[in-house]
């Protein structure tokens, strides 16, 4: 079992930064690829960053290349997402997924989901 807490959400101006932290506990999440998916208002769900469990390979959609980076710390059982030059198309509930199934992070399949984060960015 992995129990993940996402935290950091809030309000930001266009341009802005934000930084997502989710807590892990359970006996597998150091060794779990970690994911980070976003659901905008009416949208379907969309994997955004995911970063293997030993943090050496890392994916990231198109949409937030470049502007986004993901993170982990085992010691600690925390992965993060730094997101700059935020858009107001990143506006969505961001969540924390662990996988243990091995498959290739872009096909990253979530096993365990954290209850989600709003993020808002305004014009």
């Amino acid at each position: 079992q992995v129990q993940l807490e996402e935290s950091g959400g809030g309000l930001v101006q266009a341009g802005g930064s934000l930084r997502l932290s989710c807590a892990a506990s359970g006996r597998a999440c150091s060794t779990s690829a970690m994911g980070w998916f976003r659901q905008a208002s009416g949208e379907e769900r969309e994997l955004v960053a995911a970063i293997s469990w030993s943090g050496i390979s890392t994916y990231y959609s198109d949409s937030v290349k470049g502007r986004f980076t993901v993170s982990r710390d085992n010691a600690k059982k925390m992965v993060s997402l730094q997101m700059n030059s935020l858009k107001p198309e990143d506006t969505a509930v961001y969540y924390c997924a662990a996988s243990l199934r091995g498959t290739p992070l872009i096909r990253f399949s979530s096993d365990y989901w954290g209850q989600g984060t709003q993020v808002t960015v305004s014009s």
